[in-house]
């Protein structure tokens, strides 16, 4: 299992080896073990799997606050996902700054977001799935959002997709998420 670092402190890319033949490969998409092994120990609680059936579909930007902060570690099952997270946490010396990667089943790369991102992804594909564990369960009461294409965090959400000017597909709900200057964020930096 390969273990990248990234700009914004905290967030990782998890890439595990594929072992492959003419029949396909096998895969240990996780190990609390090896994630041990490189100082991540998280006590997932939850798997979500989500399906986008139409590319350029846009879900985000999400959060959990606290008592319910999750921490997540995302990959993409099926198809092929643009996947960005910004970094809310107050006194952060990347707050307000994004970080995205794609995600797919080709390369089986995967994200930990940790509790303090909001998380986001726009679809490559049509068909795609995304799985995803989290450190805490469903607190509808404790979700936040901000707004998927704020001027102010200048996200590139074509850089990975490859799509052009197709208009996005959203939720009524992400679409009428606050902007980030109005995110009176229930995250501080720790250091």
């Amino acid at each position: 299992m390969q273990i990248e670092t990234t700009p914004l402190s905290g967030i990782v890319i998890v890439t595990p080896a594929r072992f492959g033949d003419n029949r396909g490969f096998f895969s240990e998409s996780y190990s609390a073990k090896v994630l041990a092994e490189h100082g991540i120990t998280i006590p997932f609680v939850q798997d979500n799997h989500s399906f986008s059936k139409t590319m350029g579909t846009v879900r985000g930007l999400h959060f959990q606050a606290p008592p319910h902060a999750q921490d997540k570690l995302v990959r993409c099952g099926r198809g092929a996902l643009f996947d960005v997270v910004v970094d809310i946490r107050r006194g952060s010396p990347t707050y307000g700054q994004w970080f995205g990667t794609e995600l797919s089943f080709e390369n089986g790369r995967q994200i930990l977001v940790p509790a303090g991102f909001a998380h986001g992804f726009i679809t490559c594909t049509s068909d795609t799935e995304i799985i995803y564990k989290c450190s805490d369960y469903y607190a509808p009461e404790t979700e936040g959002a901000i707004r998927w294409n704020d001027p102010d965090l200048d996200i590139n959400w074509r850089q990975g997709a490859g799509q052009g000017n197709l208009a996005a597909i959203l939720s009524d709900k992400d679409a009428a998420a606050p902007l980030f200057a109005d995110l009176d964020t229930p995250f501080a930096y720790e250091g």
